[in-house]
């Protein structure tokens, strides 16, 4: 019989099947350390948790068990966690929450606010903590009492760990204890002033002085609010590389000890980019605020000719006073709007080329897969500009100029004898307008809500996705219907038109009406169906032939092929 297999999903799942059927593993103990505590590991996780000696093989009962070096150490303080008491708040004694501690002696060399910190939270965590200081009569008051503070020799020679909680130019205070170090583990904690400030890492510099220690580089992208402050930091993760695998499972294990995440970085190589994190401003927004501000200039430019330059040339009237408040508020909006839009349009724009292309193994070009990965943040910019706008929109009744401009009109209202202004339309526009308006910073308040790392974890996959995608664009249609029934039939007023330009918000429906338009034409289901089966693995004009032996018997009727 010959079968035809062109659904490549399909395919990889027959495959994974007739693998699975040839390992001979009946049972896997989920492995804790770098995984999600529950979850049982993969093949391809045993595999390289067996190669870093974090599991090994129990060949009598044909199991993978932790070994008894590491079995006592908790994974990622699933019980106590980060929130075990500082000094001073209570004592570890008897308490089941808090993890048994190891009772390791760990030095510090140092003296100032890291190394304190440092050494408040190893005392909590159940170490032995030895403090290495040139002064200890007068720094030992700074220490917790349960800390030892000595001089650095005599520190040095109380351990095997040590944390060099010093500056870079210190350094070489430290060559006379080089004896001593000798064979020790150097956990270098230091950072720069500036990225990429010298040739060589601090850790690295380390290593060429200390060559007959190890060095380890960790902890540097914690600070000293985050030693002390415990669970309610949300950043838990200790970034660790080193030339030693022995050197740096130690550390990890102190790591998680101590609460914290360790992520494996690699070699020593990789310690100028860790140390360059913490330098970092703001690295993945800079992007969305650059193109935030261009469009703020862009709209602001184009408010300012119509609403002040336009009545100065044609009436010969100043509004310049419009600048600060009404301009502004006429700009937030359409940045808002234009942003928000700009967050669904990448998702269009893949789509599109899933499509096209009639697969997803397709890496997408880079200012997209940019783009894709900035939308997060363009969002939460968007519900800035939203947010400002509805705080200028309520303080616009307090300028003195909306008094004036008020009293003036009742005034000409008097004088020409109007008893009655009401205008039914108008009432409903506004009511409709300020109404819908509310709703879509709701939704945009939701959107921003669940985008914070701490509400985010709380949720499951399809509780994100229906908030983030079906609610998000949920909020762009109804900001669409805000901006409509703010312009309601300006459009068509050849009053609007200052200097033949347009009133703003019709271009700022340009980007947003595509992206519903595209939207609306992908949920079709013929498209939407298609899309589906492309995201599931499908590919367009692939296929995998499989040759299967005719089938004998009383049923068979010789050799047959079908397409899957």
């Amino acid at each position: 019989m010959e079968v035809i297999l062109t659904d490549k999903y399909l395919i990889n799942e027959i495959i994974r099947s007739i693998i699975l059927q040839n390992i001979q593993l009946k049972q896997f103990q989920t492995v804790n350390y770098g995984n999600q505590q529950g979850y049982p590991a993969a093949p391809e996780d045993v595999r390289g948790a067996q190669k870093d000696g974090l599991i090994v093989k129990d060949v009598v009962k044909d199991i993978w068990v932790i070994p008894d070096k590491l079995a006592g150490v908790p994974s990622l303080m699933s019980r106590g966690d980060m929130a075990k008491p500082l000094l001073g708040h209570g004592t570890t004694e008897g308490d089941p929450g808090v993890t048994p501690a190891s009772g390791r002696t760990i030095g510090v060399l140092g003296s100032g606010d890291f190394a304190r910190s440092l050494a408040i939270r190893l005392v909590c965590s159940g170490f032995k903590v030895v403090v290495g200081s040139r002064n200890p009569k007068r720094k030992a008051s700074l220490f917790p009492s349960a800390a030892e503070v000595t001089f650095q020799a005599e520190a040095v020679k109380k351990t095997d760990i040590i944390f060099v909680a010093v500056f870079r130019e210190h350094y070489s205070t430290l060559c006379d204890l080089a004896d001593v170090l000798a064979g020790k583990i150097l956990v270098d904690v230091s950072n720069n002033t500036e990225i990429n400030h010298h040739k060589e890492s601090n850790a690295e510099y380390l290593a060429s002085l200390f060559p007959a220690c190890t060095v380890v580089k960790g902890f540097n992208v914690v600070s000293a609010w985050t030693l002390q402050s415990g669970a309610r930091d949300g950043n838990k993760q200790v970034l660790i590389c080193s030339n030693n695998q022995e050197a740096k499972r130690t550390v990890a294990e102190i790591a998680q000890v101590m609460g914290f995440t360790p992520v494996d970085m690699g070699c020593m190589s990789s310690a100028c980019e860790i140390e360059n994190i913490p330098l970092r401003l703001l690295p993945a927004w800079k992007i969305p605020i650059f193109l935030a501000l261009g469009l703020f200039l862009c709209f602001f430019t184009y408010n300012l000719i119509r609403q002040v330059i336009h009545p100065f040339i044609r009436e010969q009237k100043n509004k310049l006073y419009k600048i600060p408040i009404e301009v502004v508020n006429t700009t937030l909006p359409c940045v808002s709007y234009v942003m928000l839009s700009l967050v669904y349009l990448p998702g269009v724009l893949a789509a599109c080329s899933q499509l096209y292309y009639g697969t997803k193994y397709r890496r997408f070009p880079d200012w997209l897969d940019q783009w894709l990965q900035h939308r997060k943040q363009i969002g939460l910019l968007s519900f800035f500009c939203a947010a400002l706008h509805a705080v200028y929109s309520l303080c616009l009744p307090m300028r003195r100029s909306h008094r004036y401009l008020l009293i003036e009109t009742a005034v000409k209202q008097a004088v020409e004898k109007k008893m009655n202004i009401w205008v039914e339309e108008e009432v409903w526009r506004m009511e409709i307008y300020i109404s819908v308006g509310i709703i879509a910073l709701g939704l945009l308040s939701l959107l921003a809500i669940t985008s914070l790392p701490s509400i985010a974890n709380s949720l499951n996959w399809r509780e994100f996705s229906f908030i983030q995608s079906s609610l998000g664009f949920i909020a762009l249609v109804v900001s669409t219907l805000h901006t409509l029934t703010y312009g309601w039939s300006r459009a068509f007023d050849e009053n609007q038109y200052k200097f033949y330009l347009p009133p703003t918000y019709t271009l700022t429906l340009l980007v947003p009406c595509t992206v519903i338009i595209a939207k609306v034409v992908f949920s079709l289901p013929c498209i939407r169906h298609r899309l589906l089966r492309i995201r599931r693995g499908w590919e367009k004009g692939r296929y995998v032939k499989f040759v299967l032996p005719s089938a004998t018997g009383e049923y068979s009727s010789g050799e047959t092929s079908s397409n899957v």
